[in-house]
């Protein structure tokens, strides 16, 4: 389900969830973040996260991952990527689909092979995405084209997602390693006040309203309904409640 691997400083932790494209239920979810957390007890200078087979992550496991403690695991992984002390980069091949964005995004650097893509088809879906994940989509490529991927439910090329600024380079695994071993080799208490300041953009202030709306949205008929529409294979017919 998950593979680590070490080279030097850097430290390769890979999604091995191939039956179901790499998307994320609780257990791998846990796991993830223990690799994280282990990589880093174990003085790794750079984690690089990646998937392995056609796709880097499609996202939620959505056979079985509708509730509160998915997405407070989900949400404390995220966390934990996002707030370790040492860069972490996502090597996206394939494609990154909602939660594989959202680790992508916790991730302090992107590299993405030119074939990939990256989409949140929440609003397809009936459920929606925190705060935290808007705010820092917005950031990274601007709010017109965050738009686009959350309310027009968008896919985006690796090139755009370059374009944007959401890929900080195109390439393969093997080319985001080889940035991770020279980033390493840069001052370590460097790079962690530099990801400390980078990561203090205030996305994270939520509020009840906006975390009702959010729960409301994964709790909902229509969530439901997807999912059926999902198993049934037919669209899914949304009304709002």
């Amino acid at each position: 389900m998950l593979g680590v691997s070490r080279d030097g400083d850097v430290v390769t932790i890979e999604l091995q969830r191939e039956q179901r494209r790499n998307a994320l239920d609780l257990e791998l979810v846990t796991r993830l973040r223990e690799a994280v957390l282990t990589a880093v007890a174990d003085q790794a200078r750079v984690i690089v996260l990646t998937g392995r087979g056609p796709i880097f992550c499609a996202g939620a496991d959505l056979s079985g991952v509708y509730g509160d403690e998915f997405i407070t695991e989900l949400l404390g992984m995220l966390r934990t990527i996002e707030s370790v002390p040492v860069p972490v980069i996502s090597a996206i091949n394939g494609g990154a689909i909602g939660a594989g964005v959202q680790v992508a995004l916790a991730s302090d650097l992107r590299v993405m092979s030119p074939d990939s893509f990256f989409a949140i088809p929440a609003a397809k879906l009936g459920i929606s995405v925190d705060r935290w994940t808007m705010r820092k989509l917005s950031t990274l490529v601007g709010g017109g084209p965050a738009r686009t991927v959350l309310l027009g439910a968008d896919t985006v090329s690796a090139q755009d997602a370059y374009t944007f600024g959401f890929a900080n380079r195109l390439g393969d695994l093997a080319d985001a390693q080889a940035w991770a071993k020279q980033i390493a080799t840069l001052a370590p208490l460097s790079l962690r006040h530099m990801k400390l300041v980078l990561n203090d953009d205030g996305v994270d202030q939520e509020n009840t309203e906006q975390n009702a709306a959010l729960a409301a949205a994964w709790a909902s008929e229509d969530a439901a309904e997807a999912r059926r529409a999902r198993q049934e294979k037919r669209a899914a017919k949304f009304v709002g409640r």
